[in-house]
């Protein structure tokens, strides 16, 4: 009997342990800009929409791996945009909205003028700003937490100032050591 007690208790001890780990702390852009101006910090934005498969892969594969939460929360704001969404932004002097969306419509849906005027042109993307709210680059496409450590460690330190061609590029990847776990 004893043993028993001793089992329900580790077990509610790991499921404790398990809906304690690290999220990604998600924001609106325009949450991310207002606290850009209290403490600056890059942004970090998933631009997503509601049928794409590769971004619920996204959400599920990468955002969920503890090693990617833990990393961007506590170096980026991080910002889920739905690139079909409704919501008002704004940024630099100019409000961005949708104005062609079609609530009744199922599947795709009209593109929000704040993901065209970053010119994304492929769900999921990934878009960095630095510290003033400046675009530095969307990434297109699904990444491995691996994948994506490339990039938010070289985004994070600045190197991507230093990477202005294809062999600059080619050394920094190959030199690169991910940390983070599958």
């Amino acid at each position: 009997m004893q043993k028993l007690v001793v089992a329900i208790v580790l077990l509610f001890i790991g499921i404790g342990s398990l809906s304690a780990q690290e999220k990604i702390m998600w924001m609106s852009f325009n949450e991310a800009l207002k606290a850009q101006k209290k403490e600056p910090r890059k942004i970090f934005m998933d631009v997503y929409t509601d049928w794409c498969g590769p971004c619920k892969l996204l959400d599920q594969n990468t955002f969920q791996n503890p090693d990617v939460a833990k990393y961007v929360n506590a170096n980026y704001y991080a910002v889920k945009f739905n690139a079909e969404g409704t919501e008002k932004i704004t940024y630099q002097d100019f409000e961005y909205t949708n104005p062609n969306h079609d609530p009744k419509r199922k599947g795709r849906n009209s593109q929000h003028l704040f993901a065209h005027a970053m010119k994304i042109n492929a769900y999921p993307s990934i878009v960095f700003f630095d510290e003033k709210g400046d675009l530095i680059q969307p990434l297109p496409g699904y990444k491995t937490p691996q994948q994506l450590e490339l990039f938010l460690k070289m985004i994070k330190s600045d190197d991507y100032l230093e990477i202005t061609t294809a062999e600059a590029w080619e050394a920094y990847q190959s030199g690169f050591e991910s940390t983070f776990k599958s």
